[in-house]
């Protein structure tokens, strides 16, 4: 059953399950997820990054860095190994670096971010989101984005290929937090030296998105904002600096003295996977959430006095985690939120 109340002028919702795991008297499971305010986007929804949003690089075949680089947000290559890691040290990264090789749940998750790069390329794509606005027809050349002033929308480049060349670009948000840009183009993306793209209007980065359909170039001191999602390679040049990720599917990330930032990550409201109770009266909870933010978890015998079973700052998602203080009780709820 699904209920929404408002409360304060906020919207919540909370989804209740029952799972009886005795009818004959054995304890009843309730979950009560709650969720943060529920903002209603207008227009262009965003792409869902998944487990990707985690990572400020991404790549397939190798990751490199003239030093020294500062990566605000996790760096991972997978199919390729640690040995393609090259020039990028752990002090430059805030975050892990992690590799294929590394094996286990390391490697595991490394294999869903890039399914979950696939599935986000494919979100942004032509063939998902059509109609695109060809930016010649604001006048210009098709390929210039440039000495542009871009209200939130999709726009797709005619020829195939995106520049930034002599003129910086603007992406007006008109007083919406949440306003959205995707920009499609089936082979390159080329900001020049010096170039940057300027957000105004209440423009956000984590809301620009790149579909780039060959390699992108980001080049000598330029200032780029967005997540650039590259069928091959992303090279970012010379003290080029980057609010938003370089993901690349299957080529590499190359670093010249680069700063990259993800930008603020808006967490996804905790969800509740598949219950389980061991016969020693162990509930096990499988969470689905935003790998680095903190859950509060909290438990109830009666939907009325809630207490705190644990805050974990789970890397990964889903994550499981066991209540083994169920005793006697006939009956028990579970909640999870962000503080």
């Amino acid at each position: 059953m699904m209920k929404k109340a408002v409360e304060s002028g906020q919207q919540f919702f909370s989804v209740n399950h029952r799972r009886s795991m005795d009818r004959r008297g054995g304890l009843i499971l309730a979950l009560v997820m709650v969720l943060p305010s529920l903002e209603l986007l207008a227009g262009t929804l965003p792409v869902d990054l998944r487990t990707t949003a985690r990572f400020g690089v991404l790549a397939g075949s190798g990751v490199s860095s003239i030093p020294t680089s500062s990566v605000k947000g996790d760096v991972g290559l997978s199919p390729a190994a640690r040995s393609k890691i090259t020039g990028l040290t752990a002090v430059e990264v805030t975050g892990a670096i992690y590799a294929a090789d590394d094996g286990g749940a390391v490697a595991a998750m490394l294999t869903a971010a890039k399914g979950d790069l696939n599935t986000a390329f494919i979100d942004a794509s032509p063939a998902t989101r059509p109609g695109g606005i060809d930016v010649s027809s604001l006048g210009g050349a098709a390929e210039e984005l440039g000495g542009r002033t871009l209200a939130p929308g999709v726009y797709k480049s005619a020829p195939g290929f995106y520049n930034i060349t002599s003129l910086d670009l603007v992406l007006d948000g008109k007083g919406d937090a949440n306003a959205v840009w995707i920009f499609q183009t089936s082979t390159t993306l080329h900001a020049l030296d010096n170039r940057k793209v300027l957000l105004i209007g209440g423009a956000q980065a984590r809301n620009v998105f790149w579909q780039v359909g060959t390699s992108a170039t980001i080049s000598t001191f330029a200032s780029f904002k967005g997540t650039i999602m590259a069928a091959q390679s992303i090279a970012i040049q010379t003290s080029a600096a980057l609010e938003g990720r370089a993901l690349a599917q299957t080529g590499a990330v190359t670093l010249d003295s680069n700063a990259i930032t993800i930008p603020v990550i808006k967490p996804l409201p905790p969800t509740f996977g598949p219950l389980a109770r061991a016969g020693n009266g162990v509930v096990t909870l499988v969470i689905t959430n935003t790998p680095g933010v903190t859950i509060t978890l909290q438990s109830s015998a009666n939907l009325v006095d809630w207490f705190t079973i644990g805050s974990p700052q789970p890397s990964v998602s889903p994550f499981t985690m066991n209540d083994a203080n169920v005793s006697a009780e006939t009956k028990r709820s579970y909640r999870a939120f962000y503080p």
